[in-house]
């Protein structure tokens, strides 16, 4: 009986160690991916030729154009993105008028520690124009889940 409680044992602590080290290496591999790139789409004038048979015809459609009129990344309006880890989640608002970030609001904060950790970082990402804000020491979590609320508002905002 007493060899059978220590392969329980060893069995058990098996388990919850490989258990935080899942949780740890994911944790650690979502701190290191770098955010997501902000794209855009710029079309290119091509030179059709297969509609031009006769090659005396044919006119190139090119124009060296030197001034492409900047298409807005964003969407003027309000809208709210969520961002949520292991320690809990965080709603936010993100206003956005003229291709900038005019207020951030943390409309909703169910996170493990005190929402007045990161109470500093609404202003800090319209100052920065991005969701890119410096890490909150002791409040890392809640960064995080920050961090990814207002990219995924600023991504309900973007103009495709």
């Amino acid at each position: 009986m007493a060899q059978m409680n220590k392969k329980w044992v060893v069995l058990c602590s098996t388990a919850i160690t490989a258990v935080y080290a899942a949780g740890y290496f994911t944790t650690e591999t979502e701190a290191a991916m770098p955010p997501l790139p902000h794209h855009t789409q710029v079309s290119i004038p091509t030179n059709d030729i297969s509609k031009n048979n006769n090659p005396s015809n044919v006119k190139s459609t090119y124009t060296n154009k030197h001034h492409i009129s900047p298409k807005s990344l964003y969407k003027d309006g309000t809208y709210t993105g969520m961002g949520n880890n292991r320690r809990g989640s965080i709603e936010v608002s993100v206003t956005i008028k003229n291709d900038k970030i005019t207020d951030v609001e943390v409309s909703h904060f169910a996170m493990h520690y005190s929402e007045s950790d990161i109470a500093g970082l609404p202003s800090e990402v319209v100052q920065n124009q991005s969701e890119q804000v410096r890490n909150v020491s002791g409040a890392t979590y809640s960064t995080r889940a920050f961090q990814d609320a207002v990219q995924n508002a600023l991504s309900s905002a973007q103009n495709v």
